[in-house]
């Protein structure tokens, strides 16, 4: 059984997650409608994962994130959405937020989103990641990666979100081997030699 702690300050949207959770593998451990709640709540409720929305009032879902990566937590999170910008979506994904699902889709997409984080895989709604990789990649007009194709250039991005070969493969619907090979025709074009040389020259 992993245990969950859930922030959302929405009644309905809360109700409904329970109710989604109820006959499932996760237990809810605690039920919170705040940021400053969720911290209080880590000391004693223990969670496996947290699911966290993204826009509660005072401390948010994102700005949770934050804090427990900058506390060097890796406990899972999954953030919960109605809507995201991109600036944001770009920022959850570089702090190696775990899942991202959107409220419209949750009712569907939930379950397998945790089932690929407890698996240790990242879950990141498709469109929210292309967006993202758009963001990214768009920040600068005259960045050192116009010299790649645009799959170089896809796969360079999620290199710099902390995307691993494995998840990138999956994401782009590709091999491991694939995302292997381009890989090596970046680094040779860019004329580097590690995945840390990448994200130096991406930032």
């Amino acid at each position: 059984m992993t245990k969950v702690l859930l922030a959302e300050d929405d009644p309905l949207t809360l109700s409904g997650i329970k109710l989604l959770l109820a006959k499932t593998n996760y237990k809810i451990v605690s039920a919170v409608t705040s940021g400053e709640e969720v911290l209080e709540q880590l000391p004693t409720a223990r969670p496996d994962m947290l699911i966290l929305d993204v826009d509660m009032p005072g401390r948010t879902g994102l700005d949770i994130l934050r804090i427990l990566r900058s506390r060097g937590s890796d406990c899972p999170i999954v953030l919960l959405t109605g809507r995201i910008d991109d600036r944001k979506a770009t920022e959850a994904i570089q702090l190696a937020v775990n899942g991202l699902v959107m409220k419209s889709a949750a009712p569907n997409d939930l379950i397998p989103c945790l089932d690929s984080v407890v698996q240790g895989r990242r879950w990141v709604d498709r469109e929210v990641l292309q967006r993202a990789m758009d963001y990214t990649l768009s920040k600068d007009k005259d960045d050192p990666l116009k010299i790649l194709s645009p799959r170089e250039r896809g796969i360079a991005a999620l290199v710099q979100q902390g995307f691993r070969n494995k998840e990138i493969a999956t994401e782009l619907g590709l091999t491991e081997g694939t995302v292997k090979v381009h890989l090596h025709k970046i680094f040779d074009k860019l004329g580097i030699r590690s995945r840390t040389e990448l994200i130096l020259l991406c930032r």
